[in-house]
C-alpha cells in the first residue's frame, strides 16, 4: 500500500529499537483516507504480530502511539492606519477545521524491517 499522507521519519535507539513518526494534517475532505491509512498500518501490524503490541521495555514487540486534534483557522484582516499609527484588525470568516494526526510506531529490529518492505518506507 503506498501512503499519501504518512510520511515517517525514522531513529533508532542504541538498543536497535527503531521508531517511525509521522504527522498528517489535513482538510475535512482528506480525513476518510487518513483513517483508512493509519488503519492500515495498524491492522498489518496487528495481524503480522498479533499479541505483540506492548512497549519493548515489557516485553513487546512493537508499538504505538496515537494523538489527534482539530483546529479551526480564523484569519484575522490587519491593515497599517497612518494616522493613529496603530493596527487596525478584523476577524474573517472561520476556514474549515483542519485534523492534525501524530502517529508513532516503535518496534524491534525484525519489525521495522517488515514494516518498511510492508510500506515502501526508507
Amino acid at each position: 500500500m503506498n501512503l499519501n499522507y504518512l510520511d515517517f521519519d525514522y531513529s533508532e535507539d542504541a538498543d536497535g529499537v527503531g521508531t517511525f513518526d509521522a504527522m498528517a494534517s489535513v482538510a475535512p475532505a482528506q480525513i476518510a483516507a487518513l483513517h483508512a491509512e493509519i488503519c492500515a498500518v495498524l491492522a498489518w501490524a496487528q495481524q503480522h504480530w498479533p499479541d505483540a503490541c506492548a512497549p519493548i521495555e515489557e516485553g513487546g514487540v512493537w508499538h504505538y502511539d496515537l494523538h489527534g486534534v482539530q483546529e479551526v483557522s480564523t484569519p484575522l484582516l490587519l491593515d497599517f492606519d497612518e494616522t493613529s499609527g496603530q493596527l487596525c484588525t478584523a476577524t474573517g470568516n472561520p476556514a474549515a477545521p483542519r485534523t492534525t494526526i501524530t502517529l508513532t510506531i516503535s518496534g524491534s529490529a525484525d519489525f521495522c524491517a517488515a514494516l518498511r518492505d510492508a510500506f515502501g518506507l526508507e
